[in-house]
């Protein structure tokens, strides 16, 4: 075998080594968030009743837009749809999980977009 053909080789195995390792790290990152609402809040087709939430990105979600929201305590699912990916405000405290849309008087505020903790994207839902 020539010199030539190994070093190609073994820049092909680097490579794919690189490629596996990047894959699988980008599978095991959880975005999941878990929140809490004083009152209840919607979702598209869905208002959630005051209490805690898990808020996360479907798994095998390959374009990060399917957001998922299960009950807290339970696996029991309450939303799952496709959002808007979206820059999270400049201007947006660092603690701010989730941004409101305007509702009318005694109606549960919609909720407009959620900002997984860390990101500086957020996934802005579809109504």
């Amino acid at each position: 075998m020539t010199k030539s053909k190994t070093v190609r080789i073994g820049l092909m195995a680097m490579v794919l080594a690189l490629v596996a390792a990047a894959s699988s790290y980008a599978w095991n990152l959880s975005h999941e968030n878990r929140l809490t609402f004083n009152r209840p809040v919607a979702l598209p087709g869905v208002v959630l009743p005051a209490g805690s939430y898990s808020f996360d990105l479907a798994p095998s979600n390959s374009d990060l837009t399917i957001v998922v929201v299960r009950s807290a305590t339970t696996s029991r699912v309450f939303y799952m749809g496709f959002t808007n990916t979206v820059d999270r405000p400049k201007n947006l405290p660092a603690d701010a999980k989730v941004t409101f849309g305007e509702s009318a008087a005694h109606e549960a505020p919609p909720i407009k977009a959620w900002y997984p903790i860390g990101d500086t994207t957020g996934h802005e839902f579809r109504y």
